[in-house]
């Protein structure tokens, strides 16, 4: 993978991870019915979000430690959550390790001196 595709996923899944958060606790399945401040929780996915839009690899390398935090949600939530929040949950997982991958392969490829 060069490091073109893996921009485009990137900034792609951290996009769709940003809705996702969003429908999730305002629309979807959110904890109390008509939305919760859970919703606040999309805020910090958007600190990286100008940085990987514009490929500066230093967020790249930093924002895969805050993904962390979302990938754990994710999993937690999948594994102990109940009916479509179960799914979302799974959907969670799938878009932070998504992301995790690809800004690794990023950053991988853009590093200084690589023949």
């Amino acid at each position: 993978m060069n490091a073109v595709i893996a921009h485009r996923i990137a900034a792609s899944s951290l996009i769709a991870l940003i809705l996702l958060c969003l429908a999730w606790e305002l629309r979807l399945a959110p904890v109390i019915p008509g939305g919760s401040w859970l919703a606040l929780k999309c805020l910090p996915l958007l600190l990286p979000l100008r940085g990987v839009l514009a490929g500066r690899r230093y967020t790249f390398q930093w924002s895969t430690l805050l993904i962390l935090f979302y990938l754990c949600e994710g999993v937690v939530r999948a594994t102990t959550d109940t009916g479509s929040s179960r799914g979302l949950a799974g959907l969670e997982t799938l878009l932070a390790a998504l992301y995790f991958w690809s800004a690794i392969a990023y950053v991988r490829r853009t590093r200084p001196g690589r023949p």
